[in-house]
């Protein structure tokens, strides 16, 4: 089928919205478009109300930069998560993959990204320095680490692992029952569960040169 061919432009600008999402080509965007219009006017005015309400209400967390709907996120807010432990993950989607284990109570620091200088990502451009803030004023007692098991998420891991080097608190890693490479979103529940429970102390995981 021709797509450069479209009965109506709104049509095609709809069409062309979708295909800018992640994994979905010309042929789903077409199907999705086609399938909006077969809905109530009301159903399609919800549908679209909810991404304008995400581009004109969503905040972000001014304590752990998880997404949220005020300045304080509901993990942040609550009272009976343990407040002595964080866990630091790359994004929103690892507090979510983290959060369905049901396996960890305490609060998240999301660093929005991980150190990549091939990408031209350095600890600048991450919410690192926040993270040391909490540490040094909210009576942190751990830090888990819970990045991915890549060269990216090594460094990063040991830029802050260096960077706490003075405060006394505890630096843990979550077991490696995740492969190497892998992201946490798309590890199964029970697996990140267990990692989470049996993290292990970072320093035993450094090579004997990195304790010099």
């Amino acid at each position: 089928m021709d797509f450069t061919q479209f009965p109506s432009k709104v049509f095609e600008a709809a069409v062309n919205q979708f295909a800018t999402l992640p994994g979905i080509g010309k042929k789903t965007a077409l199907r999705l478009t086609l399938f909006l219009l077969r809905q109530e006017k009301e159903e399609i005015h919800e549908f679209g109300n909810a991404f304008v309400n995400l581009a004109d209400q969503i905040k972000y967390c001014k304590t752990c930069h998880n997404i949220a709907d005020s300045d304080e996120c509901e993990i942040c807010s609550n009272i009976k998560r343990d407040k002595e432990i964080i866990c630091v993950v790359e994004n929103v989607q690892d507090v979510l993959a983290i959060e369905s284990t049901q396996q960890y109570n305490g609060l998240y620091h999301v660093l929005g990204g991980l150190i990549s200088p091939m990408d031209g990502i350095g600890p600048n451009d991450l919410n690192i320095t926040s993270l040391i803030e909490r540490i040094e004023n909210d009576n942190i007692k751990e830090v888990i680490f819970a990045l991915s098991a890549t060269m990216e998420g090594d460094t990063t891991n040991f830029y802050i692992y260096r960077k706490l080097g003075s405060h006394k608190v505890k630096i843990s890693i979550i077991a490696r029952g995740v492969s190497i490479g892998n992201e946490l979103e798309y590890t199964d529940e029970i697996t990140l569960g267990r990692s989470i429970v049996n993290r292990t102390n970072f320093e035993t995981t450094l090579p004997n040169n990195k304790n010099n």
